[in-house]
């Protein structure tokens, strides 16, 4: 296990006054759109900032409760919502209203030729069933790969969206508590559960799915977030006890195999994004911890951001190489989204030791 003590550089933080254009809520999740990022809150509201100084461009948004999750491909964004369902927005510049609603998922068509037949229906709760292309409880997270969108619930199940036509193709009934986190790589889908679980799932035919592995957590303990590595062969998953778990993957993506465990934070892990060798951890304490990956897999501390006032709900990592390094914004139950500039290098430090400090880790906020 890797030394746990943490080396905070000192960070000035560059404060600015409020804006009444900003989130009434807690941000709640994050997403890159081209040359914008997408914050949702929890009220119905998601903004639209230009990057990387985060100027506002416009706000859009529709139903009830918190926007849980965001994803966007091509020209079209897809909001989760608390109210279990999924609205899609097309992006055009030809109109003024740039983010136009498109259709909610499940759409009315797939509504209409499923809900009179009986085998249709699943039971969710006693004398209380539901269109097994529903979900029954908030929709956590979102993922998009090859062709089509998983969404993950509280309800334990992960469902397929086929991109094209909007139509629900599966339902699995993926876990035995809430689903946190989704991610693709490769082939695989991976899904994060509260029942301490990640589990791997592979595409076989045109719409099912099978089981490849289950990645094993620490016991009683949610993994509220998953990150994988582009080339696939490493998972990462995030703890409410602090922890950050590593497993290296074979070839055929069928087995795992823990090959680090480090104490991250002192409170929950809630959020983990992979930018290159970096892996960049938010949590309930209120900071980021920014990890370098070594050759097999392992981590170790780059430096931590500390800055908001609020656990940092999200984050998403931008790939444009700014500098020599990239920008990372944050979301937090602070109601602020903040941008930060992570060098790929340590500045030169001497230190030899695991844990190194971070150069110069640069916050602009609003």
């Amino acid at each position: 296990m890797l030394p746990q003590a943490a080396v905070a550089p000192v960070v000035k933080l560059m404060k600015a006054p409020r804006h009444q254009t900003g989130h009434i809520g807690s941000v709640s999740c994050l997403a890159l759109c081209g040359e914008f990022i997408l914050s949702g809150s929890q009220g119905k509201d998601i903004i639209v900032w230009q990057q990387p100084d985060l100027r506002q461009f416009t706000k859009f948004g529709q139903g009830d409760g918190s926007v849980k999750a965001l994803a966007s491909i091509g020209n079209k964004v897809f909001t989760a919502h608390q109210d279990s369902r999924i609205r899609v927005w097309k992006v055009s510049r030809s109109s003024e209203n740039i983010f136009r609603l498109v259709d909610t998922l499940p759409t009315t068509k797939d509504y209409l030729g499923k809900f009179m037949k009986q085998s249709n229906y699943v039971q969710i709760r006693r004398h209380h069933k539901r269109l097994w292309i529903e979900h029954a409880d908030s929709i956590s997270c979102l993922a998009v790969h090859n062709g089509l969108i998983y969404s993950g619930s509280w309800d334990k199940t992960l469902k397929v969206w086929r991109i094209s036509d909007f139509k629900c193709l599966e339902s699995i009934k993926a876990h035995d508590d809430a689903i946190n986190g989704l991610v693709s790589s490769k082939r695989i889908i991976y899904s994060a559960s509260a029942d301490g679980k990640i589990k791997a799932w592979e595409k076989e035919g045109k719409s099912t799915h099978s089981l490849k592995g289950i990645l094993e957590g620490h016991k009683d303990v949610s993994v509220n977030s998953v990150a994988v590595s582009e080339d696939g062969s490493l998972v990462y998953g995030g703890g409410s006890d602090g922890y950050v778990l590593g497993w290296l993957g074979n070839k055929l993506f069928d087995s795992w195999r823990v090959i680090c465990e480090v104490k991250a934070h002192e409170m929950a892990v809630l959020c983990m994004c992979l930018m290159g060798e970096f892996l960049c951890c938010g949590s309930a304490d209120r900071s980021i911890s920014i990890w370098k990956r070594e050759i097999n897999g392992g981590l170790f501390r780059f430096g931590v951001i500390k800055g908001h006032e609020g656990p940092v709900k999200c984050l998403q990592a931008s790939p444009r190489c700014v500098g020599g390094g990239f920008m990372l914004y944050s979301g937090s139950l602070d109601k602020s989204l903040r941008v930060w500039w992570i060098p790929k290098s340590s500045g030169g430090t001497e230190d030899t030791s695991p844990i190194q400090r971070a150069g110069n880790i640069s916050p602009f906020s609003f």
